[in-house]
């Protein structure tokens, strides 16, 4: 065989190969040329690769299949890939006898029926969002009573749990945050291919992916890592040969790595070959070259390394060439059927079980049987797979988390949990811990944050903070004529400024918190209840939350919230703040149930409760609009919300932050929400952590161009990254807490950025102690918060300050600095 082009960069990418050195985008695409020796040798240091991922895991010699049934719940599709001949159109399933959506006895049919020959998944394929191109989807959809196909295929899942014990794998494709999050608890795994990072492929006309809009790789990407923050086991992968180029196919392989190191939840990566269809647009299109399949499974192990999944169909290839597969480096054939066909390639029949177990006994392996989820999850269980689907792969799963030999799957219940008196377990309602607690971390530690490396890498690769040497007088002239114009450039010359500088920018912010709301200093007597502890976001900087599992775990009933409201109220409390973790148990009318539990028992209470991030939980359980939701438990009693979970709302610095938290756009949506219904919020920043001064001024911008636009945000509370317990600072990613100088340029300059539009600036006292709290009295905020008479978060977190304080205590901060002092409502209207 001839060299190919580019001989001599192959040998040197297969030379660092041999190395075991990584390799760069232009080696890693050097090598999908490689043929003859070349490819010999790639596929060879592949497989090397590959093996020592199976000794780590403790798989050594074994190649995994799924054992599942397709279940084509809709051919319908709002997208027009050249390739495909899965989706069709109204006429022709009306020509084929065929119905818009399978019928729900067809889906457990063919689910049941799967199940008594011995499969273990069950796969739902079908179209993107039909209904949003096809009204005969959204008609039939209406008819049988559901909102969106998505709605319907939760219930067939449901149905496919409950009736025949299979374990629902879903392919809806596109998906958003609270989607994921919707169907995360009637499926242990869900999946989407990737296909391709290429643009060009989308962009341009007579591509295979242009007028598609599901198949933007920017749209595609996003729900990959929003999977990934929510902890959803996800298969992905590329599809090769379809018009990419070389660097483009290594762009997608890196992409996917990049996904895996920074959030862990890809399960699998599949590699597939383009075969051509007849009546599509690439009927004539050659299909890929099997070298070239070779090359490209081969490159992405390596890329991808040991601990990663690599699958390829078994049906896409002879089945003498499967072998050829399994050289190159993969552990996992997918799934395979006895049942039914491959619907989106149904050209391509299955290998029977035992011709691939012969291929595999033939290559030195043996062909196991996985379940839908891959084991490493299975092992791990909760956050990766939901309470509520659990018990199901429990009864299927041997304890390496593989099939269990010879299992046959039967019917479980699923069911939310029940309404009623309780938020979880009868076993959990205990006191909330107010002196400590046993143990200062979560059980699942090292698991559910993810890949701590990776983020002590992606931190020390982020730029150091910027500080701009401009004219300070320029910008403070600007900020006493009009805040509003302050440019960017000049707000973090002002929140960067240090010395005399700094004393200048605080004497402004003092004089405009005097112009503004005068020399009093407020505060608001209440009590803060966080009625569980139980929480599977994993935010990384969160030492409260527990697992249902651990020691220190607890949760409320409905009466003992109203309790501890009536005695806050019998103690002279206007208000209650209540919050708790993300307890994927707690009832789905649970958060609505507590707000009806204190208004019953304290009419008069104001009741200020739940985060941006816990409605977007209520919402997404209840399968409602966070609108909808927001409206009933506004009628249940709720006045006002909590600004929190905001953290920072830039995307890259909330990811580092937090595992499973809601996109900044999605708090922006919910505090707004609720400012339109009439709820009014606080508005919050937690900083010191691995955030810089420029994110401080784009959020607090952000911030005062919501309050132009709604008005609902009645004070703005700065809250100081409190390090000692967090997660993330005892992994050693982030820093430890800001600086007093941090403190108060970030309480000035909120004063500053904020004037005329938030006219409460708070400072915590629980975070900063008595003289830190004087000290940003001084530096433009002119609130004191509350007496809280519990504090849970701030403690567990290493907070040193306490957790209430008396009507006395607070009047002497303020006494300490000659400041009058006056108690207030939530709104800021006067007590007494």
């Amino acid at each position: 065989m001839t060299d190919s082009p580019n001989t001599h960069q192959i040998r040197r990418s297969l030379a660092r190969v041999r190395r075991g050195a990584s390799l760069d985008r232009t080696e890693a695409a050097a090598l999908l040329d490689a043929r003859g020796d070349d490819l010999t040798e790639l596929c060879a240091a592949a497989a090397r690769v590959r093996d020592a991922g199976l000794v780590t895991v403790g798989r050594e010699g074994m190649i995994t299949y799924s054992p599942k049934v397709f279940i084509p719940l809709t051919r319908l599709c709002r997208d027009t890939c050249h390739y495909c001949t899965f989706a069709t159109d109204p006429a022709d399933l009306r020509r084929q006898g065929h119905g818009m959506f399978l019928e729900p006895d067809e889906v457990v049919d063919i689910a049941r029926r799967g199940a008594e020959l011995g499969c273990l998944e069950a796969l739902f394929t079908l179209g993107d969002r039909p209904e949003a191109r096809w009204p005969q989807a959204r008609q039939w959809l209406d008819e049988h009573g559901y909102d969106s196909t998505l709605d319907y295929l939760r219930a067939m899942a449901i149905r496919v749990l409950e009736e025949t014990g299979l374990l629902p794998h879903l392919n809806p494709g596109v998906l958003s945050w609270e989607e994921l999050a919707r169907l995360k608890p009637v499926a242990p795994s869900l999946g989407m291919m990737l296909e391709t990072t290429s643009t060009r492929l989308h962009t341009e006309r007579g591509q295979v992916h242009y007028g598609s809009p599901d198949k933007d790789p920017a749209v595609r990407l996003r729900t990959l890592t929003d999977a990934g923050r929510l902890n959803v086991p996800f298969t992905t992968g590329l599809l090769v040969g379809i018009g990419e180029t070389n660097e483009e196919r290594i762009d997608t392989i890196l992409a996917l790595r990049d996904q895996i190191r920074d959030y862990g939840a890809i399960q699998e990566v599949i590699v597939q070959n383009f075969r051509a269809k007849p009546d599509t647009a690439l009927r004539h299109a050659d299909d890929l070259p099997l070298a070239d399949y070779l090359a490209t499974i081969a490159v992405t192990r390596i890329l991808l390394g040991p601990r990663a999944r690599v699958q390829a169909p078994p049906n896409l290839v002879d089945l003498e060439e499967c072998r050829l597969l399994i050289e190159a480096g993969i552990d996992d054939f997918g799934g395979v059927s006895p049942l039914t066909p491959d619907h989106v390639n149904p050209e391509r029949p299955w290998p029977s079980l035992e011709a691939l177990r012969r291929v595999c006994t033939e290559a030195g392996f043996t062909l196991t049987a996985r379940l839908t989820v891959h084991p490493e999850y299975v092992r791990a269980g909760e956050p990766w797979l939901d309470p509520r689907v659990q018990p199901h792969v429990n009864a299927l799963a041997a304890g390496s988390g593989l099939a269990r030999p010879g299992v046959r799957p039967q019917g479980l219940a699923w069911q939310e949990p029940e309404s009623g008196q309780t938020l979880g377990r009868a076993d959990l309602h205990v006191s909330i811990d107010v002196t400590g607690r046993s143990s200062d971390r979560r059980g699942d530690f090292d698991s559910v944050y993810g890949d701590w490396e990776q983020l002590r890498k992606q931190v020390r690769e982020a730029s150091a903070p910027v500080r701009l040497g401009g004219d300070v007088k320029a910008a403070l002239a600007q900020a006493e004529a009009d805040p509003q114009q302050l440019t960017d450039d000049q707000a973090l010359t002002l929140m960067t400024a240090e010395g005399e500088a700094l004393a200048q920018v605080t004497h402004l912010a003092d004089q405009m918190r005097f112009d503004r709301v005068g020399d009093d200093v407020t505060y608001i007597v209440n009590r803060n209840i966080n009625f569980n502890n139980i929480c599977y976001t994993g935010c990384r900087f969160c030492a409260f939350a527990q697992r249902r599992t651990d020691e220190d775990a607890y949760s409320l009933s409905y009466d003992e919230v109203a309790e501890r409201a009536a005695e806050a109220w019998d103690l002279g409390a206007t208000e209650v703040c209540m919050q708790g973790g993300i307890d994927p148990m707690m009832p789905v009318d649970g958060y609505t149930e507590i707000v009806r539990a204190v208004r019953e028992r304290v009419p008069g209470m104001h009741i200020h409760a739940y985060s941006p991030m816990e409605v977007v939980n209520g919402a997404t359980r209840a399968g409602l609009s966070i609108r909808e939701w927001l409206t009933a438990v506004r009628e249940a009693g709720l006045n006002s919300i909590p600004g929190t979970a905001a953290e920072i709302l830039d995307d890259e610095v909330r990811w580092v932050l937090t595992k499973g938290k809601l996109p900044t756009q999605k708090w922006i949506e919910v505090v707004t929400t609720a400012h339109e219904l009439g709820i009014p919020s606080t508005s919050t920043m937690m900083y010191g952590h691995v955030d810089r001064p420029d994110h401080w001024v784009a959020h607090l911008k952000l911030l005062g161009r919501i309050q132009t636009e709604t008005g609902g945000f009645t004070e703005f509370v700065p809250l100081p990254f409190v390090h000692t317990s967090a997660p993330i600072y005892l992994a050693g990613v982030a820093r430890p807490g800001p600086t007093l100088r941090d403190n108060i340029a970030v309480h000035a300059m909120a004063r500053i950025l904020l004037f005329g539009l938030v006219d409460n600036i708070q400072t915590s006292w629980v975070k900063l102690g008595i003289e830190g709290t004087r000290t940003m009295l001084r530096s433009g905020a002119n609130d004191l918060g509350g007496t809280l008479m519990e504090e849970t978060i701030s403690r567990m977190a290493g907070s040193q300050h306490g957790s209430a304080k008396s009507i006395a205590e607070i009047s002497e901060i303020a006494d300490g600095i000659g400041r009058p002092v006056r108690q207030r409502t939530t709104l800021y209207a006067p007590v007494g």
